[in-house]
């Protein structure tokens, strides 16, 4: 006779699983916890003002993609880790998030809250200028602008040397209907080491800006643009990814009739994530 197949398990046994894998979850948040407390001491992250590792971030996330498989959603676990990381980035060293609400509030109040949870202390602002300026007077707070924000060169403020830097750009993870999809600088002061440089952010000043530059330019790379008519001028926020490089960059501005004022390196974040269909 053939055997009888086993009875499958009941709601209560599977239960009793589903409550031990959330022991071991809380038991392991509590040990990455008791870890972070030694980091703080070894590293003395409190003293430094800035616990962020952008670097460290975009691989743990490009890891996070490669394993993750079944039922729950990648938004949900995308969001769980973030708030995560932001936590105890937070244990380590406390920090704000001013955000510019210039292109509007839902958005950017959805990716501060995304990337960064409800712990963190959110600071609304109504330019980028004026975010920005908050994390240069701060200790160790991140500033959040959008990707497309141009009514000022605010990124003019990034140039001297001990000023924040460009750190991320957010979302990380690419991918359709993203909850957070507003694309946001991340701006910081950062350890020169932890800056990751795989997309290099330059603020570019240039003479005889027009529209046949804006050409020649646009398939080399990312731009945000701050025209001054009164000069034929422009402020350049340029984000530059391999095989372009600010060489290529200068020789298209200079073939095209313009001419290069001066160029600083602002900062620089990973090559966004793309993720399978």
């Amino acid at each position: 006779m053939p055997e009888t197949p086993p009875a499958p398990p009941s709601l209560a046994d599977l239960r009793k699983e589903i409550d031990a894998i959330d022991e071991q979850m809380h038991q392991l948040l509590m040990k990455r916890g008791d870890i972070i407390d030694r980091l703080i001491q070894v590293k003395k992250t409190q003293e430094v003002g800035s616990a962020f590792r952008p670097a460290r971030e975009a691989d743990m996330m490009k890891r996070l993609v490669q394993r993750h498989r079944g039922i729950l959603p990648l938004d949900t676990v995308e969001s769980i880790w973030r708030v995560i990381v932001s936590t105890f980035t937070y244990v380590q060293a406390p920090f704000s998030v001013h955000a510019d609400v210039s292109v509007g509030e839902a958005a950017m109040r959805d990716s501060a809250r995304f990337h960064f949870g409800f712990l963190v202390p959110y600071v609304a602002h109504f330019s980028a200028q004026a975010a920005v300026e908050a994390v240069a007077k701060s200790k160790g707070d991140l500033a959040l602008v959008s990707v497309t924000s141009g009514h000022t060169p605010w990124w003019i403020a990034l140039e001297p040397v001990g000023a924040p830097k460009i750190i991320a750009r957010l979302p990380f993870l690419e991918r359709a209907d993203h909850p957070a999809a507003l694309p946001v600088f991340a701006i910081s002061r950062v350890a020169d080491d932890a800056l990751l440089l795989e997309v290099e952010t330059w603020s570019i000043r240039v003479s005889g800006w027009n529209a046949q530059v804006a050409r020649a330019l646009s398939p080399l790379a990312d731009i945000v643009t701050v025209p001054d008519t009164a000069f034929d001028s422009a402020a350049l926020l340029v984000s530059i990814e391999a095989p372009s490089s600010l060489e290529k960059i200068r020789a298209a501005l200079i073939a095209a009739g313009a001419s290069v004022r001066s160029t600083a390196l602002v900062g620089g974040h990973a090559k966004r994530y793309t993720v399978p269909s």
